[in-house]
């Protein structure tokens, strides 16, 4: 039985993917084998030892102390791709709000008063201080072609606008769903320089702090319009300001509130609603979840943020030994030498490192003894070790 402590609202159809039979789900367990959540803080909490995994049900993981979770041989697991379509539907919604001014307007529209002739007569008047544009023609850069990014950008080419797109780490997964109607930029400058609109999806490093700026602004067709949706600290608000006023951007669209934002009749705010969608928190708790079961339940990783990727099928009647490592030489012949001291015949074997972390599955046909994991986890280095289907570490 797995016990699996959850610390937000999970959507029911996430939790259902994990059977009562083999899984205890509850917000209240002393020792869990896994922690389950979404924008609980992780930073401000004693994370028990007991926990193998952790799975955030959304795709940032800001609020997870990811580093110390490597040290201790732990994956965390996110759900990339899995609220895409929410974000996505979010920013063209922005985008549209911006193009039209339609923000602005419906404020001057709530301000009125008067007989239904004095009204007719404001609107009138007022209208010629909301004239917007139209997106056909208009150019749109995306930084960042990830799963939101890739849709972002084929949703545009629909509208009929430019897209432009950078992203110099794009997976060939997301390559092949780019419409190859988007046209390559070769740098963020290359990109700004050719773009009305920027859109940005990248997450939040220090490469990426501030990544629109003040000079980058300038660099725009203008008016311009950013759209954040990404992160907060990836666009300078002060820049953003200066550039509002200046009238180098017509607008500023994002999901991160802030004092130096409100008020301003340029910005449109909304109160972080990118993933704020039945359906995407449906479908972020049911991937992680599936994530999380066939990591305690067969070893494999999928969507690790701190993991290398290592599937591997478990064949009924194997045994397997899980080992998570620090990332030098030797670690292999270290372990197949234990195995081979106790006459285990190794019948399968997969190795993976990401950065510092590597990653082992060893499948065997007979039993492993205590004693000789034992001898594998006091390796200098070995991080983790756990074996499935019999003793658990």
């Amino acid at each position: 039985m797995f016990k699996i402590k959850t610390l937000n609202n999970i959507s029911v159809l996430g939790l259902e993917r994990l059977p009562r039979a083999r899984y205890e789900v509850a917000s209240d367990i002393a020792a869990p084998d896994a922690l389950l959540l979404r924008s609980a803080d992780l930073h401000k909490v004693e994370i028990p030892l007991s926990v193998k995994a952790i799975a955030r049900a959304g795709a940032g993981t800001n609020n997870i102390p990811v580093a110390a979770m490597s040290k201790r041989g732990v994956p965390v697991f996110n759900a990339p791709g899995a609220n895409a379509n929410a974000v996505k539907e979010l920013v063209l919604a922005s985008m549209l709000l911006a193009a039209r001014n339609i923000a602005p307007a419906i404020a001057f529209v709530q301000g009125l008063s008067g007989t239904d002739e004095e009204l007719h007569k404001l609107v009138e008047d007022g209208k010629k201080h909301f004239v917007g544009m139209e997106l056909p023609g208009r150019s749109l850069g995306v930084i960042g072609l990830g799963a939101i990014g890739v849709k972002v950008a084929n949703a545009a080419l629909d509208l009929g606008m430019k897209v432009y797109g950078f992203d110099p780490a794009m997976t060939v997964q997301n390559a092949w769903q780019l419409n190859s109607g988007v046209i390559q930029a070769l740098s963020v400058d290359d990109l700004v320089s050719k773009s009305q609109f920027i859109s940005v999806h990248v997450p939040l490093l220090d490469a990426t702090r501030g990544l629109i700026n003040a000079e980058r602004i300038e660099l725009m067709q203008k008016p311009g319009v950013v759209l954040n949706f990404a992160r907060a600290e990836i666009v300078d608000e002060d820049a953003v300001l200066a550039g509002l006023k200046s009238g180098a951007l017509q607008a500023y669209a994002c999901d991160f509130p802030s004092n130096k934002l409100a008020g301003n009749p340029k910005v449109i705010a909304t109160p972080h609603l990118g993933a704020s969608t039945g359906e995407a928190e449906d479908n972020c708790a049911i991937m992680v979840a599936d994530q999380l079961r066939e990591f305690l339940e067969t070893g494999n990783v999928r969507n690790s943020v701190n993991f290398p990727e290592a599937v591997m099928p478990l064949l009924p009647g194997k045994q397997r030994l899980t080992i998570v490592n620090a990332n030098v030489p030797n670690m292999v012949g270290q372990i197949t030498t234990a195995l081979a001291k106790h006459e285990i015949n190794i019948n399968d074997l997969l190795n993976k490192s990401r950065g510092e972390i590597a990653y082992t599955l060893v499948d065997v046909d007979q039993a492993l003894p205590d004693e000789m994991v034992d001898e594998l986890a006091a390796i200098p280095g070995v991080l983790a070790t756990r074996v499935i289907g019999g003793c658990v570490r």
